[in-house]
């Protein structure tokens, strides 16, 4: 692992289109080899995007493999470039919402794209933030990570185990909350909320910590600039009268956003990832063909 981290610091020496271009390359080689994962994502597709064709949906499959990969090369600028050039190459619209984050509570509501770190990293230069994320095997990488994270601001990371209190006295320090709402963390604390039609295993927490503190949610997204430039971070408008009463329709609010979003740059959602694990009672896997993945989804995700 010290290894592999050594090959990422030399990587942030490069400049970004060769970079990014040699992570399009890794994923292209990955579609090609690692296929549990791609018949994982061609499944979400046709789910999704039933309305294309297949040809279409494999060049969706393709580039997203492609964005993947660059985007786990390009974690290197995130941890080790300097402020200066991470400036240059991140485009904030409208702007880090300062405002909102200092009066606080908030939620910056992050779905799953593959420059969410991007999106981290731009809140970051602003202000401390905290999240929930996922403790890594790894100590070498674990802490390679948090301190890679942490650099310009501090950030306090909890476990998923810790549950959300911890969470909530963070809010209370207005800390925004970096919030990744859209895996499927099994029907534990979760509703079948339609996503693009089918049942999904939902998290109500956004809406619940939303409506027992008060907090603005304001949605994030991160995407890749055109060629191989840097990335746009966009922050959206806080959401009005959210999450209301009813928690299940304010959390399918929330999916409809999402598909929105996805529909802009469909190759740059997180595919890879069984978002249709959990079925609904009686319901038939959709990804029973599938058998054991060859890798982990994103494994350093926030």
């Amino acid at each position: 692992m010290k290894l592999l981290l050594g090959l990422m610091w030399l990587l942030h020496w490069l400049p970004l289109p060769i970079l990014g271009r040699l992570g399009a390359a890794v994923g292209s080689l990955l579609f090609v080899t690692v296929r549990s994962r791609r018949r994982i994502t061609l499944i979400n597709l046709r789910l999704c995007l039933p309305e294309l064709t297949e040809p279409q949906r494999h060049r969706i499959a393709l580039k997203h493999f492609q964005g993947y990969a660059r985007a786990v090369l390009e974690r290197s600028l995130l941890w080790w470039a300097s402020e200066a050039r991470l400036r240059r190459l991140i485009v904030v619209e409208p702007g880090v919402p300062l405002e909102h984050i200092e009066a606080g509570p908030v939620i910056l509501l992050c779905p799953h794209f593959v420059c969410l770190d991007v999106a981290g990293v731009a809140v970051l230069l602003e202000s401390p933030l905290c999240s929930i994320y996922t403790r890594q095997q790894n100590k070498v990488f674990d802490d390679a990570l948090r301190k890679g994270r942490s650099r310009f601001r501090p950030i306090k990371l909890f476990s998923r185990g810790e549950g959300v209190k911890p969470v909530l006295r963070a809010m209370r320090e207005h800390l925004p909350f970096f919030m990744l709402p859209d895996m499927d963390f099994g029907a534990r604390d979760a509703e079948f909320v339609p996503f693009f039609g089918t049942p999904a295993a939902t998290l109500t927490a956004p809406a619940r910590i939303a409506a027992t503190t008060g907090a603005k949610v304001i949605p994030v997204v991160a995407t890749f600039l055109p060629d191989y430039r840097g990335w746009k971070v966009t922050f959206y408008p806080a959401w009005e009268n959210y999450p209301g009463d009813d928690m299940i329709v304010a959390t399918r609010r929330m999916n409809a956003f999402i598909e929105d979003r996805v529909r802009e740059t469909p190759d740059e959602y997180f595919w890879t990832h069984k978002r249709f694990k959990t079925r609904p009672p009686g319901a038939a896997s959709v990804y029973a063909d599938v058998g054991t993945p060859d890798i982990a989804p994103n494994p350093a995700s926030l």
